[in-house]
């Protein structure tokens, strides 16, 4: 297959390098036409250096602007040059933490209208087509209210965008849609490695009950995108405002070279499952058996 196709739905700038960074830089490098959708500005997230808290949030959104030469400055450290804002830039507003009075704004993503988000999502899958898309599972993966409603949106745009009552342009039905995941032997490796540190997050039981991770067993796809951590990382530096030095993609990094962020997780949530890859060993940060597992996003698509 030559014409690749692949569209990703993130909620704010750095989520796509934090995320899905190796795996977009994978496909991009290869040929693939990748597409970075991202839903809003990232006008609450948490500014991590002084010299840049003038920025904080406030009405003139100066961090949401700021953002926006970070995300620009991300996406061509992995090689993305197709990227948009969902509906244009600072069309829906973030929302904040689950919680916060910010979710009660009108104009926060987390309050968008369903249909009429999915609506500006559809335009660009009929546009670009792609055979397979990326976002959150239902839960956001950690229970942000807009990685929630990209997860939502995404799944309403899927399921509209090859009915051809609904929007304009050609109808095109997607082949794949992928929640991205974290496999919970990772969460234990990396926690093995981080005893000691700053980062010393997890006992061996609370792994288990955190409301984010995978069972090994639900991972349907793993993409080696080792080669391409170094691109990962200077992603991640794109985005200073939020992102640090002292943060544990560097500390990682530090013990076991950029190779150690580029191992990244799926699960396959529509579309039919591709025949099995080569499969990487648990020392090698694989998932062991069984050996079933995609290590393609494409796989099984003709």
């Amino acid at each position: 297959m030559t014409d690749r196709r692949l569209l990703l739905v993130h909620a704010h700038p750095d989520d796509e390098s934090s995320g899905t960074g190796a795996t977009m830089a994978k496909y991009a490098a290869e040929g693939t036409h990748v597409t970075l959708v991202t839903c809003t500005l990232g006008e609450e997230g948490e500014i991590v250096v002084p010299d840049l808290a003038h920025l904080a949030s406030s009405e003139e959104n100066r961090l949401g602007e700021h953002r926006v030469g970070e995300l620009e400055a991300a996406c061509k450290a992995l090689g993305v040059d197709d990227h948009r804002f969902l509906g244009g830039p600072g069309r829906w507003r973030d929302s904040g933490m689950m919680g916060e009075p910010t979710n009660d704004d009108p104009r926060c993503f987390w309050r968008a209208d369903l249909d009429e988000a999915a609506g500006e999502l559809v335009e660009i899958i009929r546009e670009v087509r792609p055979q397979v898309i990326v976002t959150y599972d239902e839960n956001g993966f950690y229970g942000h209210p807009d990685h929630i409603q990209a997860y939502r949106v995404a799944w309403r745009a899927f399921e509209l965008s090859g009915d051809p009552s609904f929007g304009t342009g050609e109808p095109w039905q997607v082949a794949k849609f992928y929640f991205l995941a974290m496999a919970k032997s990772s969460m234990r490796r990396i926690a093995e490695q981080m005893r000691g540190t700053d980062f010393d997050f997890f006992t061996e039981e609370s792994i288990d009950e955190v409301p984010f991770g995978s069972q090994d067993d639900e991972i349907s796809t793993v993409i080696d995108g080792r080669e391409y951590g170094a691109a990962k990382l200077d992603a991640l530096r794109a985005h200073r405002s939020q992102i640090s030095q002292d943060m544990p993609w560097f500390v990682l990094s530090e013990r076991f070279g950029p190779e150690g962020l580029g191992l990244e997780y799926f699960r396959l949530v529509a579309g039919e499952r591709g025949p099995a890859g080569r499969q990487l060993s648990p020392e090698d940060w694989g998932l062991g058996e069984p050996f079933d597992r995609e290590d393609d996003l494409f796989a099984g698509i003709g």
